[in-house]
């Protein structure tokens, strides 16, 4: 093995060796073990949820497979229907041309074009990350087999009536001209305004004043509500008010969902501009009166809306200003407020997002029908899907979360499923001149479906389907549905969903709901829901606060330049640019190292607790990219002192010593430990169990034990030495296996001869024993009570500062009959690690010399310190130490008493001032204590 652990000369040469060896493929007579990877966008690149997220399920697949279970984790892209077709679209904005120079044909090709060439770079960093997906299988949600299944689910849905074509309020984004789903909209805080608008009451009695946040849209008003409990409107109810600029009269009507103590109690009503307004004008029968076009500007219409011409055709916001303008000069606007509101802005564009009036194709998930179809009965679609957590077919992971999926499901709308872009799956419905629609999987199917004459022109709709609708089918589609596959009978439903929080409504209940609908059971039986990648400081990741953090920066190493190259590139604003470059060079002077693979995955491992957001921090992968360091060192010391020697493989005897025994039972309790953690999913506490064996147990305890045996001339005892630090070694590495896949590959190709281990990977070796069994509790607690005794000398060592190679002389006092023999026992395993001159028993009416003490239960360790230390020397070192922190501790304690050093500072500086002042109180009562003891001497 190289002297120095490289993570780069063996990471890609091992993930190839792997890919190419088909080692991911599922295989395994245990039960069928399945994971199905959320697909990531086609267009997209590896982010730090993804990584984490990718991580956890690796571990579980590696887990699983080692475990001997037929274990697939299926891979596969979405094809992101928005996003992909932007990223196209500014290509041939590049050239000069739009989606529409070069039709619709000539567009979807281009696309198909550009996934073909670029559209693999998230596949190629998942390899990067060591994920051990199953290639082979690799699915697209716009493959021919994924396009067959969406068709057949929307045929079967619209042939049962639970697809439906209406006009209903949706998000509409004004630049992309579609649709789009509440995940694609942000709605953030931002600063506004409230006017307060006079509406004249019709028998000119007086007026009403209603307060808006977006005036444009009174021009659609069809009514204004009030609380049928507001004392103040009760006789108006029932009249009517005349509606500015328009002149159209328009009802005052009572509705529970007005605020009394919101503005004046009178709301607007607009129910083609508004979602609440939308449910208002539903109850009430109120006409929908759209204002809008597609691109947000005013409508050019005067014979419903009554839109004065002048409006006509103006940005949303220019109609905004103007109508203000003119209701102030016409007496109406009585005061303007300033306003904090939720603005809902597109993901993808930025632009404010309209509630907007379209015809749109819907799932129906409130429509309650009974098992022959007629209505009455339970809510076809979603009262299974609420029934399966309910009753336990699905458990939630941490359970709490199965109450957020309960809300949503319990207050749910249908789903509008249609997109008005040109990527994606078509919707499967074909129209002729006279309007009349016909759904089938193909025009063929539908003319011989409906008997249709071949010479009656028919049109395709123009919409596509929105991506979460093929998403929704992935746990069976990829799987080969509608075939019923060997695949699909074998691992559905499959184990576990590894998701986040965020798409519990979006990707997990749709699962749930069309699983059931369409293969009669669950998708999966468990959903473990993953907390959010955040900085060190808590912050959420973004772009625009420049603490975005790329995971192959974090295994490659990026040089400080190109970070903030990187960091700054596409920023349009030179501030924002200026305070990420201030930022980052603050944060990364350096740039950031290189850390490996294995470091970065056991970092996320070593986080990952049940739902809890995830705070980042490098100097854990700093951490653990120094435990990869400690693992190697320890294997390159077994290697060094088993190669070429006997392991005890053949027939000659072994002989096993107490740290033998000891060290194999404790790999036992942790192997079963860490079994118990992940099957609760606590993935961080089976890290750091694993953690504390290797570098605690295995590194720093048991290894030096070994050098004893291996320096003496018992050669049976020699064998059972080496055997036990090669196969502990070895099975350590199976365990570890799955948090740090790349070391652990590489150290055990060298390692599983000399354990009598063979086989192409570590990958496809058995798991190690998890089973609880009895430890040799004699040895054990014998064992423990030796490392007790060579710590207490080593802490008297470190705060006496005695040299670490100086023998020293122990005295005994006050021991046990049990002390005794230990001693007796394991006498030259302590002398020689704690590194004693000799070790005497103070017998009862014997009077000790002045030493330093530690305890080892009632048992009291002496260390005489008389001519083992220069005392003025010490005590020198010792009080300018003191006199160092008693410098420091009044600054620290001022910055603390200062109320403006309080208010203004963020609370983790505060908390670290705090820390820091507590630790240099402690040191100083420690060395002053110290410089006590040696004064007595």
């Amino acid at each position: 093995m190289d002297k120095t652990y490289d993570p780069h000369a063996i990471e890609q040469r091992l993930y190839q060796d792997w890919e190419t060896g088909q080692h991911f493929a599922a295989s395994g007579d245990g039960p069928a073990y399945c994971i199905m990877i959320p697909p990531p966008n086609v267009t997209g690149s590896l982010h730090m949820g993804h990584a984490f997220q990718d991580t956890v399920m690796d571990i579980l697949t590696r887990y699983h497979r080692m475990k001997g279970d037929r274990t697939l984790w299926q891979v596969g892209t979405d094809h992101a229907g928005i996003a992909t077709q932007m990223v196209v679209e500014r290509q041939l904005n590049g050239e000069g041309k739009t989606r529409h120079d070069l039709g619709r044909e000539a567009f979807v090709e281009r696309v198909w074009e550009w996934k073909a060439q670029s559209g693999g770079t998230i596949t190629r960093q998942l390899r990067r990350m060591g994920t051990s997906l199953d290639w082979s299988r690799e699915r697209f949600t716009m493959d021919e087999g994924l396009s067959k299944a969406v068709r057949e689910v929307f045929v079967r849905l619209h042939e049962e009536g639970l697809i439906y074509r209406g006009k209903r309020l949706v998000n509409w984004d004004p630049v992309l001209h579609t649709a789009v789903s509440d995940l694609e909209v942000i709605s953030q805080e931002e600063q506004g305004h409230l006017w307060h608008l006079r509406y004249p009451l019709t028998d000119g009695s007086g007026h009403l004043v209603v307060a808006t946040t977006r005036p444009e849209t009174m021009l659609g008003d069809t009514a204004v509500a009030v609380n049928p409990e507001d004392e103040r409107y009760q006789h108006l109810i029932g009249k009517t008010v005349r509606l500015p600029l328009t002149g159209r009269e328009i009802p005052i009507i009572a509705d529970d969902y007005v605020d009394r103590e919101f503005g004046t109690g009178c709301v607007k009503i607009t129910p083609a501009h508004d979602f609440n307004d939308y449910a208002i004008g539903q109850r009430h029968g109120l006409p929908m009166i759209n204002v809008l076009t597609k691109n947000a500007e005013i409508l050019a219409d005067t014979e419903i809306a009554r839109i004065p011409a002048k409006y006509h055709s103006l940005d949303r916001y220019e109609a905004r200003d103007l109508i203000v303008h003119d209701l102030d000069e016409l007496g109406l606007l009585e005061k303007v407020d300033d306003h904090k509101l939720m603005v809902p802005r597109g993901d993808r564009t930025g632009v404010v997002v309209e509630p907007y009036l379209t015809d749109q194709w819907f799932v129906d998930l409130t429509r309650d029908v009974q098992p022959d179809g007629r209505p009455g009965g339970r809510k076809a679609i979603t009262e299974p899907a609420i029934d399966a957590v309910r009753g336990g077919d699905i458990q939630f992971v941490p359970d709490n979360w199965k109450n957020t999926y309960f809300q949503w499901l319990e207050n749910i709308q249908d789903w509008c499923i249609s997109r008005q872009i040109w990527w994606g799956h078509r919707i499967p419905a074909w129209y002729d001149e006279a309007g009349n629609v016909y759904v089938g999987e193909s025009e063929a199917a539908v003319r011989a479906k409906f008997g249709l004459p071949a010479d009656l022109p028919l049109k395709q709709d123009d919409d596509v389907l929105d991506t979460w609708f093929s998403s929704a089918l992935w746990p069976f589609s990829t799987l080969g549905w509608p075939e019923q596959t060997p695949e699909l009978k074998t691992f559905y439903p499959t184990s576990v969903l590894v998701t986040g929080f965020d798409i519990i409504f979006f990707w997990v209940a749709r699962m749930i709901m069309f699983g059931l609908k369409f293969m009669g059971d669950v998708p999966f039986r468990q959903v473990y829901i993953h907390g959010l990648v955040r900085d060190a400081e808590g912050q959420k990741m973004s772009k625009s606060k420049g603490n975005v953090l790329d995971p192959i920066d974090l295994i490659d190493g990026i040089s400080l330049d190109d970070l903030l190259e990187k960091r700054t590139s596409g920023l349009m604003q030179p501030k924002m640019a200026e305070r990420i470059t201030k930022q980052t060079r603050k944060d990364f002077p350096e740039g950031i190292p290189s850390y490996g693979t294995d470091a970065l995955r056991y970092t996320f491992a070593s986080l990952a607790s049940t739902g809890r957001d995830i705070r980042f921090d490098l100097k854990r992968v700093e951490g653990y990219r120094n435990f990869c360091n400690k693992l190697w060192n320890a294997a390159r010391y077994v290697l060094m002192n088993t190669e070429g020697q006997d392991t005890g493989l053949g027939d000659l005897p072994c002989r096993y010593s107490a740290p033998d025994i000891w060290i194999r039972d404790c790999l036992r309790g942790t192997a079963a430990d860490m079994a118990d953690h992940l099957a609760e999913y606590r993935f961080d506490l089976a890290a750091q169990a694993l953690y504390e064996f290797v570098w605690n147990t295995y590194c720093d305890w048991y290894l030096e034990m070994s050098k004893i045996t291996l320096q003496s001339g018992d050669e049976a005892a020699q064998r059972g030495t080496r055997q036990t630090l090669v196969r502990v070694l070895e099975e350590t590495l199976r365990l570890a296996h799955p948090f740090m896949p790349f070391i652990t590959e590489e150290i055990w190709q060298r390692v599983a001869p000399l354990a009598g281990q063979s086989g192409a990977t570590i990958m496809t070796q058995p798991y190690p024993d998890t089973e609880r069994h009895r430890p040799a509790g004699d040895i054990a607690s014998a064992i423990s009570w030796v490392i007790d005794f060579i710590l207490g000398v080593r802490r008297i060592r470190g705060e006496m500062n005695i040299p670490p190679g100086k023998l020293l002389p122990v005295l005994l006092e006050n021991g046990q009959d049990s002390d005794r023999h230990r001693l007796e026992a394991h006498g030259e395993l302590v002398s020689k690690l704690a590194r004693l001159e000799h070790i005497e028993w103070v017998e009862p009416g014997q009077q000790a010399p002045e030493s330093a003490i530690a305890l080892l239960g009632e048992m009291r360790i002496l260390i005489p310190m008389r001519g083992l230390i220069d005392k003025d020397a010490e005590l020198a070192r010792l009080h300018k130490e003191i006199q160092r922190i008693e410098k420091d501790l009044p600054r620290i304690e001022g910055k603390l008493n200062d109320p403006s050093f309080m208010d203004k500072a963020p609370p983790q500086v505060v908390e670290k001032e705090r820390g820091k002042l507590a630790e240099l109180q402690s040191s100083l009562n420690q060395l002053r204590e110290q410089a006590q003891r040696i004064s007595a001497l």
